[in-house]
């Protein structure tokens, strides 16, 4: 049975990895594993070690602390009202990909595109 800190950790690491464009194969590379256990890390099959994690965050540009951001204040997501947001947003592949071109946007109109949403999210 997956314990919830590893999939937790796992989801962080996939996360991250996609924001970075990082494939599993490069990670993998770079930290000297094969892509199969980087894959097992991501669904929480495997726990990741301290001395593993350390070298994912080196590469990933990350401190250790961020992939168990969260952590402390996840409910059961029973207990969560959330609207329509999926139970966890980090799985959601949409949301990523709606991240990473908003980062992609320079800073003047990323700010305007914000408070335009924040508006529009209030208004519904």
């Amino acid at each position: 049975m997956k314990h919830p800190v590893d999939v937790h950790v796992g989801k962080r690491i996939r996360h991250r990895r996609w924001m970075n464009g990082t494939t599993q194969q490069q990670l993998a590379e770079r930290v000297g594993i094969k892509f199969q256990q980087i894959q097992k890390y991501e669904t929480g099959m495997n726990r990741v070690s301290a001395s593993r994690l350390w070298d994912i965050a080196r590469v990933l540009g990350v401190d250790i602390a961020f992939f168990f951001e969260g952590m402390e204040t996840r409910l059961p997501t029973d207990q969560v009202d959330n609207g329509d947001m999926p139970g966890d947003i980090l799985s959601d592949k949409e949301a990523l990909e709606l991240l990473r071109s908003y980062y992609a946007i320079p800073e003047p109109q990323r700010r305007r595109l914000f408070d335009l949403a924040r508006v529009l999210s209030e208004a519904a």
